[in-house]
């Protein structure tokens, strides 16, 4: 990317003398701030509106998008975001309110909360949503707090969490920030939750099992009533992690599969930008005896009047600024009144169907994970790939080529050398069979020239980097060669 030079590598351009100068006098900055605070020379360009807008632009060109090309990246629901939610979510009346206006003053968006939180209760099953939490795994943490609460108010002291071996990494690590102990329960050769061993290890001093459903092989637990029994006899709770949710919508609730407390990230399952293009938020839901216990404040209604209800008596408490992240929030709402009970049904059901459709597709091509149907991803092990010198980041690499964002590559981690495509309800039958022929064509790469695979990507602006240096030695800000 070095023949794209940085805004601070731009020459200094000779400002054009055409607008008017103010008629106001314009103090130094030495008028308002002490020497210690300023710097005589910052080496920053002079550079006229349209030099940067261009820089900007041109760069912006460069990267990949949802808006851009087909994003499969597994377990992220990288959906298209109706422009439509933008605008409501952008609209005047909604991003100059201030949070500390009265009440009165702000009452259509604590309606808008109110109203939102009645939604999802409907949709899951669950009694209250707390929206004060700002995403996925903040959402984890949320969740092993109230779980730490509820067994220190019963006088309990629990201090096992069990995980799935296909879990997501921020599973066992939020159940570690809040003091618990980690067990892992291993996984079928099929993909789902081996039973018997969750049989073993489940006892009187577990705590909870954080579950996600489908799981990250894109499986549904098919014994989810049996998990459910089998943690309800020792007295202990199921988190839902609704990482995956989309696969769930309009076709069953999570109150029936036992869940006691869920987080939904409305900017992946409900269409606002992530990855970049945030803010997220994880919406926290639970039953109905744990709902004194949700991060305050919650938002009520009483004599027609909405107002922060902040006197929850077993509550974890603020978790984080003000009320929630009401952009991403707004837009989670627009979304579900457009679509209606049958269209969140039908983008279970859509983003199922293109996920088995690719499964079907590459299927004698590329090693299935399970040889189950799958939900809303599905998860090919490229290990007969690897033997051939093939790895699954070599085909990843090689798909920037063809316009198309990588898949999340080697998670789950039961999975060698895996490759995670969810290819969500958005995309058109088009989009998916060009992809399915990419894959085929990389696949005869890999028989006929092997080389392309191991230089891609070829075409992009940036070359492949050595992610293992970047990882270790980040270099985060810019200094000027030499200096």
């Amino acid at each position: 990317m070095r023949d794209f030079p940085l805004i601070f590598e731009r020459k200094k351009e000779t400002p054009t003398e055409y607008i008017k100068k103010p008629d106001i006098t314009i103090k130094n900055p030495e008028e308002f701030f002490p020497p210690h605070f300023l710097r005589t020379q910052l080496n920053l360009p002079s550079l006229s509106e349209p030099t940067v807008v261009r820089h900007f632009t041109n760069l912006a060109m460069r990267n990949f998008s949802v808006d851009t090309h087909f994003y499969p990246l597994g377990s992220c629901t990288m959906k298209y975001n109706p422009k439509l939610n933008e605008e409501l979510a952008l609209q005047d009346e909604f991003i100059f309110l201030h949070p500390y206006q009265k009440e009165e003053d702000f009452q259509g968006i604590l309606e808008i909360i109110y109203d939102l939180e009645k939604l999802l209760c409907e949709i899951t099953g669950l009694e209250r949503f707390s929206f004060g939490v700002s995403a996925g795994a903040h959402a984890e943490l949320v969740g092993m707090l109230i779980v730490n609460a509820y067994f220190k108010k019963r006088g309990e002291k629990r201090e096992k969490i069990i995980v799935p071996d296909s879990s997501h990494g921020t599973n066992p690590a939020s159940a570690s920030m809040c003091g618990f102990k980690v067990e892992v329960v291993k996984s079928r050769d099929d993909g789902l939750i081996n039973i018997e061993e969750l049989k073993k290890i489940v006892d009187k001093n577990t705590a909870a099992i954080m579950l996600t459903n489908p799981n990250t092989l894109g499986l549904f637990e098919e014994e989810i009533l049996k998990i459910k029994e089998i943690m309800q006899k020792n007295g202990a709770l199921i988190y839902y992690d609704g990482a995956n949710f989309n696969a769930l919508l309009g076709i069953t609730k999570l109150s029936l599969m036992g869940c006691d407390i869920i987080h939904l990230n409305l900017h992946k399952t409900f269409s606002a930008p992530h990855g970049s293009g945030g803010p997220g938020l994880g919406a926290v839901g639970v039953r109905k005896d744990l709902v004194s216990f949700l991060p305050v404040p919650l938002v009520d209604k009483k004599n027609n009047h909405y107002y922060l209800n902040y006197n929850l008596e077993n509550s974890i408490g603020r978790v984080r600024s003000f009320y929630t992240n009401i952009v991403p929030l707004i837009k989670a709402y627009s979304y579900i009144l457009r679509l209606g009970k049958e269209g969140l049904k039908k983008v279970a059901q859509i983003s199922v169907l293109n996920a088995n459709y690719i499964r079907e597709k590459l299927k004698d091509i590329f090693l299935v994970s399970s040889p189950k149907r799958c939900m809303h991803e599905v998860v090919f092990s490229c290990k007969e790939k690897k033997e051939k010198g093939i790895t699954a980041q070599d085909i990843a690499k090689r798909l920037i080529d063809y316009g198309i964002h990588p898949p999340t590559m080697y998670f789950p981690l039961i999975v060698k050398e895996a490759l995670m495509i969810e290819p969500t309800e958005t995309e058109s039958k088009d989009t998916l069979d060009y992809f399915i022929e990419v894959m085929k064509k990389i696949n005869q790469e890999i028989e006929e020239t092997p080389s392309i695979l191991k230089d891609a990507p070829l075409l992009s602006s940036t070359k492949r980097v050595n992610e293992t240096q970047a990882a270790r030695n980040p270099v985060l800000r810019w200094e000027r060669c030499g200096v």
